[in-house]
């Protein structure tokens, strides 16, 4: 039997971004299930091998300025994982349990914020390090899944410019409805 745990989304999302979960989300939900191997999928595949490790837990500040000249400012919460020996992999994937053990250690000494969104950054020898959002949790029998998705660029003035999601570039000074302040500005050569 599959049972999949729905995470509460940001009051507030990352601005640009529809769907976060939140670290405190996440980290609440680990705890209150029973300890498992914890696994993180992408596209339905095993995307982190068995035998990986939490290398760092990273409570970050972003201040921005978008191409309409909105700033914002929010906070993410940044965990690395990489992959392990050959010989740790034979012992399986880290369980839910160890997994907490290092997040409560790390908070002991960072000011890591429940509200923030949660992201998990993975890379390995044959493909890049990129930071991944949380879908959703499954929990299995027999383990834990943490499901991924890959991050996305958007124009986050582009609802207040008129454009369509995916315009980028920039194109003027202000960004009014349908001013194209978004839209790719046309070459010169001169």
């Amino acid at each position: 039997m599959t049972r999949t745990l729905p995470l509460p989304t940001l009051p507030l999302p990352i601005p640009g971004l529809s769907e976060c979960t939140t670290t405190g989300a996440l980290i609440t939900a680990l705890r209150t299930l029973p300890q498992r191997p914890l696994q993180f999928h992408l596209h339905g595949q095993v995307l982190v091998p068995a035998g990986y490790h939490v290398t760092e837990v990273k409570a970050v500040t972003i201040e921005a300025m978008d191409c309409g000249g909105t700033a914002n400012a929010w906070r993410e919460t940044v965990i690395q994982l990489m992959d392990g020996s050959a010989e740790e992999a034979k012992a399986g994937f880290m369980t839910n349990r160890k997994f907490l053990a290092i997040y409560d250690r790390v908070v002991k000494h960072i000011p890591v914020r429940d509200e923030a969104e949660v992201r998990f950054e993975y890379g390995s020898t044959s493909a890049p390090a990129l930071q991944y959002h949380v879908t959703h949790i499954d929990i299995q029998p027999d383990a834990i899944t943490v499901h991924l998705r890959t991050p996305g660029v958007r124009c986050k003035a582009g609802d207040a410019c008129g454009l369509p999601a995916g315009a980028a570039g920039a194109a003027g000074d202000s960004c009014e409805p349908a001013s194209g302040c978004c839209a790719q500005a046309p070459v010169t050569l001169g």
